[in-house]
């Protein structure tokens, strides 16, 4: 996996809760277990907040998507970090770069697709993943 900059301050930052610091460098990338060429960093995880909040780092590989899926109690905020790519958002399509950010309600159907090269999010989700 090739990154850029900014993805690389995600990839190796610390996360400092009031109890604990995490280093992300120590955090190993996995395979999404539904969608072929997508790969996820847990930066903050369900377990640490209580079931209230969690943080990913998402890479999807050039010409590869998160296929189309809802969930059905969490908020969702996705922030392009690196690459361009579509965001299918209901009815809406949206090309974008890195900067775009997507809010997705419970219950709203929502794909990403990377072009061009490997695209890079942040997805937070409330209640946590």
């Amino acid at each position: 996996m090739k990154e850029s900059r900014i993805v690389d301050l995600f990839d190796e930052a610390k996360i400092i809760y009031p109890e604990k610091e995490v280093d992300a460098k120590e955090t190993a990338w996995y395979e999404h277990p539904a969608f072929k060429g997508v790969f996820l960093k847990d930066l903050i995880r369900g377990k640490d907040t209580g079931g209230q909040f969690s943080c990913h780092i998402v890479m999807i590989e050039k010409g590869c998507e998160v296929g189309n899926h809802s969930h059905n109690v969490q908020w969702e905020f996705n922030e392009a970090i690196d690459g361009k790519g579509v965001f299918i958002l209901g009815d809406k399509e949206i090309r974008f770069n890195a900067g775009y950010s997507f809010v997705t309600p419970p219950g709203v159907e929502h794909t990403v697709i990377a072009e061009g090269k490997d695209l890079y999010i942040l997805a937070k989700f409330v209640p946590a993943i």
